[in-house]
């Protein structure tokens, strides 16, 4: 076994420890850490596969800003981490069907049947002049043009419904309007001066000590 076979196996059964971590941490915070880990041991992997440029972006795009991001929004919110303990164990079943199912259906798409070094065998090593960023993008917007614009589509469609959804009305939520903000003068409507008469100054609560002695010299 030669070292870069052997770190493929070190990062391969990493991702898949943190992937599992994932699914089966209760505290939201840890699963979203565990899967930080699972995104740069695979960007490992892409670079092993002489993907420079594919690790690099997972490491920068995903972990660096969208796993940030997420990692703010699960502390941000008030999650019952008691609700989430006392539904695992009730859908764990479900989800180890689930976990079967879909570990039995990869392997028939990926298997050796389909992706073996028969039917794919090991390409020849690319020499250091290759551009592997310039080799995925004449596949990206020549071969594979229209899968990509109908991608880029769906996405702003998304984008755009998950800005629809946050914009809603709702009667017990205040809204700022910018137009009344700009139009606002000065006036008294909108400034009220109001003369109160000075009251007595209250008198500042004493220390124990001497709180205690004047009730001595009180008695």
């Amino acid at each position: 076994m030669g070292f870069e076979k052997f770190l493929f196996y070190v990062f391969a059964l990493i991702t898949l420890w943190a992937a599992g971590m994932v699914i089966t941490r209760r505290n939201p915070v840890h699963a979203v850490l565990f899967l930080v880990l699972a995104f740069v041991t695979s960007a490992a992997l892409w670079v092993l596969l002489e993907a420079e440029f594919l690790g690099i972006v997972l490491i920068l795009v995903y972990v660096g800003a969208v796993m940030v991001l997420f990692l703010f929004v699960v502390m941000m919110l008030d999650v019952d981490i008691a609700t989430l303990r006392a539904g695992f164990i009730r859908y764990l079943p479900l989800g180890a069907l689930v976990t079967v199912v879909m570990a039995i259906e990869m392997l028939l798409v990926v298997g050796p049947a389909n992706f073996g070094l028969d039917t794919f065998p090991a390409p020849a090593p690319l020499g250091a002049d290759v551009s592997n960023t310039r080799e995925l993008g004449l596949l990206l917007y020549t071969v594979y043009l229209y899968p990509v614009e109908i991608a880029s589509v769906i996405l702003l469609v998304a984008i755009v419904a998950a800005i629809r959804l946050t914009l809603r009305h709702r009667p017990d939520t205040k809204y700022i309007d910018p137009s009344r903000q700009v139009s606002v003068k000065k006036g008294p409507d909108r400034i009220r001066i109001v003369k109160m008469a000075t009251e007595d100054r209250v008198p500042m609560p004493a220390l124990a000590g001497g709180h205690s002695q004047d009730k001595e010299e009180t008695e």
